[in-house]
């Protein structure tokens, strides 16, 4: 099965792989792990055991009776680069997306360590974006080990951002993406870590993509329309920075390489 999302970035949701563990503060109130325990209330079948780490080859071919392209989040309820997930399932996942080269496939982890291990084992078809999640300056080495994988288009999730990131290498930087914290326990984002991120794309063209603030408070700008809910670009908190809308995307800039 896939999902429309609500994810400003994306079309939909693809979830070969369910369930997660936590490994660094960005994962400390993750969004997925509260939808897991809704849906197993539900009784959701993939989801009877929680947040556990569970396949779902059922759903490995979803994607091959899609006709119209579509831009697909690759497990936004896990991380394909798990330790648990093996490297032949992962084999499995890419060769789908390899399969259906009409579509675009958005792969985020927070493993890039296992990331750079294996990328030599994996078949990276232009159509496979590949990105890393960036909270803070402790796993600004993410961006390292990503720019050493095969994807023809690398991008950077920075989001929730927690703290300043003076440390970031944007070259060989496709795209960026920068979000505020949302959920019960939210911790806040200033506008002055976005406004460092947001320069650094602009000194290097990297195409940038402002998400949400996460809550009203933590928005800069009380007065910003896309706080409220029936604005046509409504996002959690708002999504206006310096008044302006920013969702940047890196088709143009990844041809030009």
């Amino acid at each position: 099965m896939a999902s429309q999302s609500t994810i400003e970035w994306t079309e939909v949701t693809w979830n070969p792989v369910t369930g997660c563990t936590k490994i660094s503060q960005g994962c400390k109130f993750c969004y997925a792990e509260r939808m897991a325990k809704r849906l197993k209330a539900m009784g959701v079948e993939q989801y009877k055991d929680g947040f556990k780490v569970r396949l779902a080859p059922q759903v490995l071919e979803t994607p091959l009776s899609w006709k119209k392209p579509r831009t697909v989040f690759v497990n936004s309820m896990s991380d394909l680069f798990q330790e648990e997930v093996p490297l032949w399932y992962i084999q499995d996942v890419f060769d789908i997306m390899r399969r259906t080269p009409q579509h675009t496939y958005q792969v985020l982890t927070k493993r890039s360590e296992r990331l750079k291990e294996l990328s030599s084992e994996l078949h990276w078809s232009p159509n496979i974006w590949m990105g890393v999640s960036v909270e803070d300056e402790r796993v600004a080495f993410r961006i390292e080990d990503l720019k050493a994988c095969g994807a023809k288009v690398k991008f950077l999730s920075v989001e929730p951002l927690i703290k300043p990131l003076y440390t970031l290498p944007l070259n060989g930087i496709d795209w960026v993406i920068v979000g505020g914290e949302s959920g019960p326990k939210a911790r806040p984002m200033k506008k002055e870590w976005v406004d460092i991120v947001h320069q650094k794309c602009k000194e290097l063209e990297v195409p940038f993509f402002f998400k949400q603030w996460g809550k009203p408070k933590f928005n800069s700008n009380p007065m910003d329309p896309t706080i409220q809910k029936d604005h046509p670009k409504h996002a959690k908190g708002g999504c206006q920075l310096d008044g302006k809308v920013y969702r940047e995307m890196p088709e143009r800039h990844a041809l030009m390489k």
